[in-house]
């Protein structure tokens, strides 16, 4: 297990002081992309050589959102690759190793200059090695969907500081988005995403908002009703 140890700052909490989902996420995402980089294939690689990994499914579940100051570990490793995909697990910690978050990702190997999913080379994988996945409850990569959308809430235009470095929307500034139109303080134990295709500048993000008995489902869409991802808290 890659890991890198944080501490919570104030602007990673919310108005109670707690760590915000986004800062949990931030910090898986971030923990991976430096063992990428500490391994040699991080960004600059993936450019130079037209490939990246994209995310296809975020399961993330969290036990205790940590308060602001509270020192944490945050772990990731590769637990399995198959054919075009790849699957990764996260894993955060206070300093006594109580277990606050968790997570599992699927991701999608991309040729760049073809525009298309591709099977990973071995130099592409090995490095990174496999180990056990995290013994968790794995939810299936697809989220079911009720044919009616629910409610309509404001579309939200898709802005420079939104876009990463392969020149998409965050996967991040997704779930933020989702949780901007729920109320404040709504309580979830576990989020789901499911990445359809990526939002880019000026994009025009359209959220529908459906809440059932124990789910609240979010479709991100275009004018349209065209997919961009859909999230879905469980409470």
């Amino acid at each position: 297990m890659y890991t890198i140890d944080g501490r919570i700052r104030l602007s990673e909490t919310d108005h109670k002081g707690k760590a915000t989902l986004p800062a949990i996420v931030n910090y898986f995402q971030d923990c991976s992309a430096f063992q990428s980089e500490d391994i040699g294939l991080g960004v600059e690689y993936l450019e130079t050589h037209k490939k990246a990994w994209v995310l296809n499914a975020w399961q993330i579940v969290v036990e205790e959102y940590p308060h602001l100051g509270t020192k944490i570990r945050t772990g990731t490793w590769a637990s399995g690759f198959e054919g075009l995909y790849g699957t990764r697990n996260f894993l955060m910690c206070d300093e006594s190793g109580k277990k606050l978050a968790y997570a599992n990702s699927i991701w999608v190997f991309m040729d760049l200059s073809k525009g298309r999913p591709a099977r990973p080379a071995e130099e592409d994988i090995a490095p990174y090695g496999v180990e056990a996945p995290l013994e968790m409850e794995y939810a299936p990569r697809k989220i079911p969907l009720p044919e009616e959308y629910g409610s309509c809430r404001k579309e939200i235009t898709v802005a420079g500081s939104d876009i990463d470095t392969n020149e998409h929307m965050n996967n991040c500034i997704y779930i933020r988005i989702a949780l901007d139109v729920l109320p404040q303080d709504t309580a979830f134990h576990q989020v789901r995403v499911e990445y359809r295709r990526s939002a880019v500048l000026g994009d025009v993000i359209v959220p529908w908002v459906m809440e059932e008995e124990d789910r609240i489902l979010i479709r991100l869409c275009d004018s349209e009703k065209k997919l961009f991802a859909i999230v879905e808290f469980q409470k």
